[in-house]
């Protein structure tokens, strides 16, 4: 028989999707939020999936498609969390959801899981690649890891079929140390929440924002974020510009208290918001400044462009790839105070162009649709599950 005879059957197989992951929701990081929307697309699309993750102190999440393990944070990344589950009850498990495909989303116990099983149970095996721990050492002073870091990325993901990467930034820097089978799976955002269509006033009021212009920025509060060169732009802003800003400050890590401590009176911090309490400050927000050098693709970045705001970032990952510069926001050398103050006084004092690119912004964010980017995830998933039977039939 003829692989094209064989094609209208290999079409209608049903795809049974077995995700590994060291966090998960309801956990607030970018990998976490990227596979709770992917989950939540399989469910809309009636497609069977199987997340093993570890369980986080906030979680009170409960589904029969999550298998949960009790954890400990990592200390890079303490989002990330250390499980130690007992391989053999789980191996029993996943025999008996018997997946098509595995997903490993992280490089930790869990994941390292899901890459011995797809071995030992000969499942097609795929990755993604969400987060530059090599840049994280930097910021934390270890950057004589780096060479061990690096061997180790490249030997946990030499198995893989398929490995999904953010952003052409994050392909390129793969390609270079060696990695193989890369694929760009980039990140959408959800425009029906984030948009610029909330009333203004009524986040203002909430945080009690009197000030004329609002500049947000959003993310954990931690050294690989920059958060310092954002303590330094807010301090030495000019003080005819500053008094008529108020910084605010939405996220929580590592660094908030000793933020919070040496913060100028006109920043604040709100700690953690999800939801329309999020989008709501993005949409009220003048500008969104972000100086983190260390993302793989920056989830919110994309979120305050989808809620009309320009993005003021850092010239360095995914983030690059997202913001063009003098038509959604600037881009500026990373740690660069004096670079980010000038951008933030020319847009501030610029209202038409400030209002222009955060309609670009948003026309941007509308293209960046999250279930076409599933779908076509689901298409290669189907492609690599489906090539065995091809060339059997062939």
């Amino acid at each position: 028989m003829a692989a094209g005879q064989f094609w209208p059957e290999l079409e209608e197989m049903f795809l049974k999707i077995a995700i590994f992951t060291d966090t998960f929701h309801p956990d607030i990081n970018g990998v976490a939020r990227t596979l709770n929307q992917f989950t939540n697309y399989l469910d809309d699309h009636n497609i069977c999936y199987k997340v093993f993750a570890p369980i986080s102190p906030i979680d009170d999440y409960v589904s029969d498609q999550i298998r949960h393990f009790k954890s400990y944070p990592f200390f890079l990344y303490p989002e990330c969390r250390l499980a130690f589950p007992n391989i053999f009850k789980m191996k029993a498990e996943l025999q008996n959801f018997s997946p098509d495909i595995i997903h490993v989303a992280t490089p930790f116990n869990i994941g390292m899981c899901g890459v011995y099983l797809s071995r030992k149970l000969n499942i097609p095996l795929v990755g993604s690649y969400h987060t530059d721990f090599n840049y994280y050492l930097k910021f934390y002073h270890l950057t004589f890891l780096s060479s061990i870091l690096w061997k180790y990325m490249k030997w946990f993901h030499k198995p893989f079929e398929k490995l999904f990467v953010p952003s052409h930034e994050t392909l390129t820097q793969l390609n270079r140390h060696g990695f193989r089978n890369l694929e760009i799976w980039p990140g959408g955002v959800d425009c029906q929440l984030f948009h610029p269509f909330y009333d203004k006033n009524k986040a203002r009021d909430r945080h009690g924002i009197t000030k004329k212009y609002l500049l947000t920025y959003v993310g954990r509060v931690a050294p690989e974020k920059d958060v310092n060169t954002l303590l330094a732009i807010a301090k030495k802003l000019p003080s005819h510009i500053n008094e008529q800003i108020q910084w605010c400050v939405v996220g929580d890590g590592p660094l908030k208290e000793e933020l919070q401590k040496n913060a100028p009176s006109n920043m604040m911090f709100t700690g953690f918001l999800t939801g329309e309490a999020l989008a709501e400050l993005y949409a009220a927000s003048d500008l969104f400044v972000f100086p983190s050098p260390t993302e793989t693709f920056g989830n919110v970045v994309i979120e305050a462009l989808a809620s009309g705001t320009p993005v003021i970032g850092a010239n360095s990952g995914g983030v690059k790839n997202i913001v063009k510069p003098g038509v959604t926001g600037y881009l500026c050398e990373p740690g660069n105070v004096e670079e980010f103050i000038k951008r933030i006084i020319l847009l501030l004092e610029q209202n038409e162009l400030r209002t222009q690119l955060g309609i670009e912004g948003r026309s941007y964010a509308l293209t960046q649709d999250w279930d076409q980017i599933f779908t076509r995830l689901l298409s290669q998933y189907s492609d690599l599950v489906e090539e065995p039977a091809k060339k059997k039939y062939a």
